[in-house]
Parts: structure tokens; sequence; C-alpha cells
């Protein structure tokens, strides 16, 4: 399972803007901001959504086919969301630490607080057997849990950790750029794990990133 929201994307103006710099072309940009009234566009309003221009558009696949040197654009624009997903998909994750920025909910501060529940893991491809297995662990964590609120004995925390499934949902904050979201949907759109498939589909749909996909496969 892994689930995406309060996703936010920005950074199109100023990236388009320096991106133009190095031939001092930024007469020939084309983009504008929509104003947030379709029927009065008068390219002044700065409410609704960027809409990158077919110059400004060429010139973004130019570079980004030229290679990571001259597409430093990429890195200027912002995405921001919250991930709830498993934590044996964070391990996977954390391999893009290079421009990304993460704050998770912790388990090592929170994970007492409340006995934890099916509903808190990962667990939809699992067999009755299985299933039983994994709420056989949850009842035993949630026995320890209760004896470490009513001891404060950290030998009981620590218990709790250790017992813990890679299969428990962990919710962060995170913030990337698009040359980590075309990475990403460059290196993991046919991995085997579902929810991998799944998050590329999210970032593919992305202001503009369907435009940049195949000029970064080009250059990889």
């Amino acid at each position: 399972m892994i689930l995406v929201d309060n996703l936010e994307v920005w950074g199109f103006e100023h990236a388009i803007r320096g991106m133009r710099n190095p031939l001092n072309s930024w007469d020939r940009s084309d983009s504008y901001e929509e104003c947030a009234d379709a029927f009065e566009n008068c390219g002044d309003c700065r409410i609704g959504e960027f809409v990158v221009g077919e110059d400004d558009l060429a010139l973004m696949k130019q570079l980004c086919k030229a290679g990571t040197e001259h597409r430093k654009f990429m890195r200027q624009i912002f995405v921001s969301m919250d991930i709830t997903a498993p934590l044996y998909w964070w391990k996977e994750f954390d391999t893009y630490k290079i421009g990304t920025v993460s704050n998770s909910c912790s388990t090592m501060h929170t994970l007492h607080k409340r006995d934890i529940e099916r509903k808190d893991f990962s667990c939809e491809g699992l067999g009755d057997a299985q299933t039983a297995v994994l709420e056989s662990l949850i009842d035993e964590i949630n026995k320890v849990r209760r004896v470490y609120v009513d001891t404060g004995d950290k030998r009981y925390w620590r218990m709790m950790i250790q017992l813990l499934p890679e299969s428990y949902n962990q919710r962060r904050t995170i913030t990337m750029n698009y040359e980590n979201v075309l990475s990403i949907i460059h290196q993991r759109k046919n991995h085997r794990l579902s929810e991998w498939r799944w998050f590329c589909r999210v970032l593919s749909e992305l202001p503009y990133v369907e435009d940049l996909i195949g000029t970064h496969r080009q250059s990889a």
C-alpha cells in the first residue's frame, strides 16, 4: 500500500528564467501565469496555473537531452507531497538522498502512544495463514507496549522496535525536484514492487513530466 496526498509543484517560473540566462534569451520565453478568471486572461494575474509555452518547452527538452550538466533547471522545479508507505518501500526510497528532503512520523517517539492495528500495515498480499501470523505479532507488540507504558522500562520499548515488521506504514513529508522525479520514473517504473509502479504513475502525471521523460531516457 502507498498513499500520496497534499501534492504541490512550484518553481517553473524561476527555473525557466534561469534556464535562459546562459544565452540571455529571456525575451524568447513564452510561458505565463494563467489568470484564475478564464474570461479575463490579461497576463498580469499571479494567481492560477503556470503554463509553459512551446518555445520554453522545446528548450527544456533540448537541455534534458543534452545531459545532467545542461539541465540544471530541473533541480529548480520542486515537488512536495505526503507519502504513507511501508517501511520496506521507504528503505528503497532512501536511495534517493541527493536533492530530497524528508520529515517522517517517528516510530521511536510515537509507537507506544496507542495500540497498533492491522490497518497500520501493508498486508493486502497476505494469505489467511500469513495474516494470522501478523495479527499474532501485533498482539504481542501491544502486550509489550502496555508493559512499557506501565513501567517505563526501556527494555520493552526496545522490544517493540525490534518486533515491528517492515510492512508497518510510515508517513513522511517529502520535497524533491524534477531531476529526482525523472530519475525515479526511469529507474523504478517496472519495479517488482507494485508500490513503485503506482508511485511512478503518480509522478508521471505531474505537470510536463510526460513531455520530458523521453528526452531524459535518451540522455541516461
